[in-house]
């Protein structure tokens, strides 16, 4: 099988996996809105922006590391390449677990801001300590799988980690509810320590899902040798620092808006507000979901087909395709959000309240076509070794997020928030492709695809604002672009069939 069809398959493979376990999270989000109001709904929100950050951190940038340094050395090296990386992550996992459990009070204090909750705050600092621990330790064999070429093993226990954190928040916020009310074993089992409605038991059921995934891939970890190549562990931290600030900052341009909500926008209507954005941004998951099942199919084959005369083409090419892809979804949502919308739809006198913020989707779709953009640009400094530069434009990036935020955020809310995002975006891409194309040239059809961007934003906004969210009037958008597109990339689709065939 040749490296593309190999990469094309994998990615199928993501794909669907991908799919599968975001839209049963997806399937949470109706129970998490109809179970806590929008102010509790934003501490969930402002917590899981908090944990993206340090998820970043202890990752240290091992992802990317890993796949680079197994192209770079012997195959008989290959092991050491893991040894190093796992052996990274391990130890900031273990510095950082023993720093917040020794410093659980003032940081759960600071992130409340309201010392009644503090005891709670506490508590759930100490439950995502436990969570960050296990899911960075799983960072490096989960590529390891990737790097195997073992997409099905690694699809399968994504999908259990899945299944494992929806089990038991269907247990917790609706099962042991019911048990305790109809049965005097259950209520005296549970009367002890069991609180209705209590936000906690959603971190609970991350921490039993991430503990359980990470002792399902014991086989992967017991390759792990404290024998270290230190000359390799030297070259690999030299090589990820640039990629982990690079992989901070992007999180800040990311997440700095739910992180900062609270203090840019204090009181009870920053916590409602910062609520419904959490929530309205769960509908966007369906083109998040295509960005990551992307990334996990291209960064493997990036790194390994980079020695082919026509990489640069292929990358060029993937780019197109890439696009079209989040161009369709993109208007796809916005065509279906009259019915995506129940999704989030909360209850009683709250019924609606959620809704009131739907009206930043096409904005927050947009942000993930940029997001995918970036990512397939950010390869040539990955490529060429020249990772400082990834400090440079996600730095910039971030500086740009932090000063906007405060300008925004206390004016516009949440709207305001997700155009700093798309303004902060713009700008790391452009900066990106101009440098990119110095160092390490792709030729991209910058014309293509900066149309297809703004066709897809254009009807996109076409279906939600002119078309009032209707159904029938969207889809027939989403044909008739289909069809257009099919149209033009008719020898582009023929050439590929053939050479599927072949």
């Amino acid at each position: 099988m040749s490296k593309i069809k190999k990469f094309v398959n994998d990615t199928v493979i993501y794909g669907l996996s991908t799919i599968i376990s975001r839209i049963l999270n997806f399937l949470l989000t109706p129970l998490f809105v109809s179970q806590f109001r929008p102010a509790v709904y934003g501490i969930f929100t402002n917590l899981y922006a908090w944990s993206s950050m340090v998820n970043a951190l202890l990752a240290f940038g091992m992802e990317t590391t890993y796949f680079r340094f197994l192209d770079k050395v012997e195959s008989n090296r290959k092991h050491r390449v893991f040894n190093a990386s796992f052996f990274i992550t391990l130890i900031s996992a273990v510095l950082f677990l023993l720093i917040v459990f020794s410093f659980a009070g003032p940081i759960g204090l600071w992130l409340s801001e309201n010392p009644k909750l503090n005891p709670d705050y506490i508590r759930f600092t100490k439950y995502f300590a436990v969570i960050l621990c296990a899911d960075a330790l799983a960072v490096v064999p989960f590529a390891k799988l990737r790097a195997e070429g073992r997409p099905i093993r690694y699809s399968l226990l994504k999908i259990i980690n899945i299944a494992i954190l929806i089990g038991f928040n269907l247990f917790f916020l609706i099962l042991l509810p019911k048990l305790i009310k109809h049965s005097d074993a259950w209520m005296q089992l549970a009367r002890p320590w069991f609180e209705e409605g209590w936000l906690g038991y959603v971190f609970i059921s991350n921490l039993i899902a991430s503990v359980v995934t990470l002792l399902l891939l014991l086989p992967e970890m017991l390759s792990f040798r404290f024998s270290l190549d230190l000359p390799l562990v030297r070259q690999m931290l030299n090589y990820s620092f640039p990629i982990l600030v690079a992989n901070i900052s992007f999180i800040i341009n990311e997440h700095l808006d739910k992180m900062l909500f609270p203090k840019l926008l204090p009181g009870e209507q920053g916590e409602i507000d910062l609520g419904i954005y959490g929530a309205v941004s769960k509908i966007a998951v369906f083109l998040n979901l295509f960005v990551t099942a992307f990334r996990l199919g291209a960064e493997p084959f990036f790194f390994s087909y980079a020695k082919n005369e026509n990489a640069r083409m292929v990358y060029a090419k993937i780019m197109e395709y890439f696009v079209i892809a989040m161009v369709l979804v993109m208007v796809g949502i916005c065509a279906n959000l009259e019915w995506l919308k129940y999704f989030v739809r909360g209850q009683g006198i709250q019924q609606e309240v959620y809704w009131s913020g739907l009206y930043i989707v096409p904005i927050l779709l947009l942000n993930f076509v940029l997001l995918g953009v970036y990512m397939n640009l950010s390869i040539w400094y990955k490529l060429s070794d020249q990772t400082r530069y990834a400090v440079y434009i996600a730095g910039i990036g971030a500086l740009l997020t932090l000063i906007l935020s405060v300008i925004f955020i206390p004016m516009y809310s949440y709207l305001g928030a997700v155009l700093v995002t798309t303004m902060a975006y713009l700008v790391m891409i452009v900066i990106s492709y101009i440098w990119g194309q110095k160092n390490y040239a792709i030729p991209y059809n910058l014309k293509k695809n900066i149309f297809y961007i703004f066709l897809g934003t254009l009807l996109s906004w076409v279906c939600y604002s002119l078309l009032d969210s209707h159904v029938w009037l969207g889809n027939g958008v989403l044909i008739l672009l289909s069809l257009g597109i099919a149209y033009s990339e008719r020898e582009n689709l023929q050439m590929m069939l053939r050479k599927r065939k072949e």
